[in-house]
């Protein structure tokens, strides 16, 4: 449609020239004999020359605008078309020189000398331009070879002179005074035609690579036909289709004058100014992604800083930072991928601007924070007030295609001046408490002094981390899981732990989290497989019965490119039996459905078992149960514990109970420590039990002394159990 636009704005600009061809050819078809002699036959000379000085003003001009615009343009056909015109030029002034009236003219025949002169210039201009159509266009050599081409003009015309003006005439006359043209100068005149013709015909070929200059060129040609025309069927000088012929040669060669002034200066002039025109939108878009958020268009942390920088001194008023995390956006990311979570993030900033005041500024951090800036908040009441708001806009799950995302928001809070005076620490502050709020109920605080030194040990031991497996800090224990029909030690669970040279026993509650978050977790995971594989087979050369191992799998190492590869490396190196090799993945995990079934599908084929820890607390769709490979569900320990004082979490163990045996699978109860859980868990027909009741994780080399024992002490437990029934 723009290109249909275009073409009709081409021909509207052309419709005063159009006008002007009807209204000569009506004059020439219809009023040609009122017309005759109209000017008075005095003043034809005076016509004639001024209309000849106009077409060698526009010729040469066209010659200048070549020869000066060759340097930076290096076209060869550009430097012929300005070579040609100064030709033509020179031969236009020797033709208006030679004419009747004017100072100079040596033959007898009036129109012998300016007729030549006139057709040997049409044949000229009409072949050398339709040479240069077809010479190969090239780079300009040197500069001696420009100047040698604008010299070959000068040569042309002084042969010429001499030709024409040579005491015995070689040339026959073209116009016979009172007759008019001879057939050789028509035949002459329509051989210029001809060529025109071809040049047109070349021009409708490219039209649509440059419309507007076709367009110039095609009327150029057209005109130029039409004076060619007018030219072979005039009576004398004094007829009106000679001075109409003269009009429209003039034209055409304004038309011309257009199509290289637009081809060379206005063309490229206005390219030039649409391409700075692309920079600088260039320019405002990446000064728009410098300062924003591609995902979600808000600020990011430069404008903020930026902004905080210009406006945090400028009242005296009390300012507030809010760093607000949503729960669990990496797990999603990691398990589902960037798309999901960037949809959640964009419809998590779409709800929180929903509820912010008008003076509040949101941006969104690289970590995927959110802060918001508030320029007045005098009253802590209202902060706390605005904080539950923002997290009851999240309690409507988030549907992103077929998944229910629960987007719950940490929110940490600092306040400008009380807890810093500079704008980076204040994001910093709110930042810390924004992690610490994680831990509270509320899921809000203030930042407190005592934050930073937790973020600086978080640090700390994050850094001490990293070394902790090639220093042999980290160690494994084992959790007896006893069979509750016979009471036998039938599996264990390998728990790392890690001894800090200086710090003691870090719970795994602590690095734990630490070591998924930098991705550490993925050695430390291997290290675990490899040595609970190695000693099982230790206990069994040690006489003990065939132990199955149950190692918890990370969500890092289910994304690990060779995960599958390196369990049945260690398999082969550790030379264990698979079945006595369990693995055990969170409820969380599942999310990501389609990778999951892949992963967990080939890890079932080289003959492990898999188990869901923590069944029961995550938030994925229990359809996952029937699709994947599950051969065991383990009942968190916090349903457990409340099994006698809760009647939603005693509901929720019958569930599972009566849901894994329906769907035949195994189920692994944690965290019994009382004897009463125990019976419960015995009436619901469990399985298989672990916990403190039994024996806390031990250390391989006390399990191996002591199984017989720890086996023994669980059977009498049963015992009593089943004896008090």
């Amino acid at each position: 449609m723009s290109e249909l636009n275009k073409h009709v704005s081409l021909w509207r600009q052309g419709i005063h020239f159009i006008l002007f061809s009807i209204v000569m050819l009506l004059i020439i078809a219809y009023w040609s004999e009122q017309f005759y002699g109209i000017f008075g036959k005095s003043n034809y000379v005076s016509l004639h020359l001024f209309i000849e000085i106009l077409i060698i003003v526009v010729t040469m001009t066209i010659a200048i605008q070549s020869w000066l615009t060759t340097p930076f343009i290096l076209s060869n056909k550009t430097l012929y078309i300005g070579a040609l015109f100064l030709t033509y030029s020179l031969i236009e002034i020797a033709h208006t020189l030679a004419y009747k009236g004017m100072p100079y003219f040596i033959t007898e025949s009036a129109s012998y000398a300016p007729t030549w002169f006139y057709i040997i210039g049409r044949l000229v201009l009409s072949c050398g331009i339709l040479i240069i159509f077809f010479v190969k266009e090239k780079g300009i050599r040197t500069k001696t070879y420009r100047w040698f081409i604008y010299s070959t003009p000068f040569v042309v015309i002084v042969s010429l002179t001499m030709l024409i003006y040579a005491p015995n005439p070689i040339l026959p006359p073209l116009v016979i005074d009172g007759v008019g043209p001879t057939l050789l100068k028509n035949v002459l005149q329509y051989v210029a035609i001809a060529c025109h013709i071809i040049i047109m015909y070349i021009l409708l070929k490219g039209f649509q690579k440059a419309p507007k200059i076709i367009i110039l060129l095609l009327g150029s040609a057209c005109y130029l036909i039409i004076s060619d025309f007018l030219f072979t069927i005039y009576r004398d000088v004094y007829d009106i289709k000679n001075f109409i012929g003269h009009l429209f040669q003039l034209s055409s060669f304004y038309l011309l004058f257009k199509a290289i002034y637009f081809s060379s200066i206005e063309k490229p002039f206005r390219e030039l100014l649409e391409v700075q025109k692309h920079l600088e939108s260039s320019r405002e878009k990446m000064h728009y992604m410098a300062y924003h958020n591609e995902v979600t268009n808000l600020p990011n942390e430069r404008f903020l800083n930026e902004y905080l920088h210009k406006n945090l001194f400028k009242t005296k008023t009390n300012k507030a930072i809010l760093a607000i995390e949503i729960e669990r956006i990496s797990t999603i990311k990691a398990s589902l991928g960037s798309l999901y979570a960037d949809k959640m993030i964009t419809m998590v900033a779409q709800r929180l601007k929903e509820c912010l005041p008008e003076k509040s500024l949101l941006c969104l951090l690289r970590e995927d924070y959110f802060i918001v800036y508030m320029d007045e908040a005098n009253q802590s009441d209202s902060i706390l007030q605005l904080c539950k708001n923002l997290q009851l806009a999240m309690q409507e799950s988030f549907q992103i295609q077929h998944f229910s995302l629960n987007g719950n928001l940490n929110i940490g809070i600092s306040l400008f001046p009380t807890d810093a005076s500079k704008e980076d620490e204040l994001v910093r502050l709110a930042i810390y408490a924004m992690h610490e709020a994680s831990k509270v109920p509320s899921r809000m605080l203030f930042y407190e002094t005592p934050m930073s030194s937790d973020i600086t040990e978080r640090l700390l031991l994050e850094n001490d981390l990293l070394h902790a497996l090639e220093n042999n800090e980290l160690f494994l224990e084992y959790q007896p899981q006893i069979d509750l029909q016979t009471g036998h030690i039938l599996s264990v669970e390998a728990l790392v732990r890690w001894q800090h040279p200086h710090k003691g026993l870090i719970a795994p509650s602590t690095f734990i989290p630490i070591a998924e978050e930098t991705g550490i977790i993925i050695p430390i995971g291997q290290w675990v497989l490899e040595t609970a594989c190695r000693q099982v087979k230790e206990w069994e050369r040690a006489g003990l019965p065939p132990i199955k191992v149950a190692v918890n799998l990370s969500l890092g190492q289910l994304f690990q490119q060779n995960l599958v590869d390196m369990i049945h490396t260690v398999l082969h190196q550790t030379e264990l039996d698979p079945k006595y090799l369990q693995l055990e993945i969170t409820e969380s995990m599942t999310i990501n459905f389609d990778h999951m079934t892949m992963i967990l599908q080939q890890l079932k084929a080289l003959g492990v078992t898999i188990a869901v820890d923590d069944f029961g607390t995550g938030y994925s769709s229990l359809s996952y149960l029937k699709d994947f490979p599950i051969d065991c569900l383990k009942i968190d320990r916090s349903f457990v514990q409340k099994i006698q004082s809760e009647p939603t979490d005693k509901a929720l163990v019958d569930m599972i109970l009566s849901m894994a045996k329906h769907l035949r699978l195994k189920v692994v109860a944690e965290g019994i420590e009382e004897v009463a859980q125990l019976h419960y868990l015995i009436a619901g027909h469990c399985e298989t039990v672990q916990g403190f009741l039994f024996s806390k994780p031990v250390h391989p080399a006390f399990l191996q002394d002591n199984y017989q024992k720890l086996q023994h002490r669980a059977q009498n437990i049963l015992k009593e159990i089943h004896a008090s029934v």
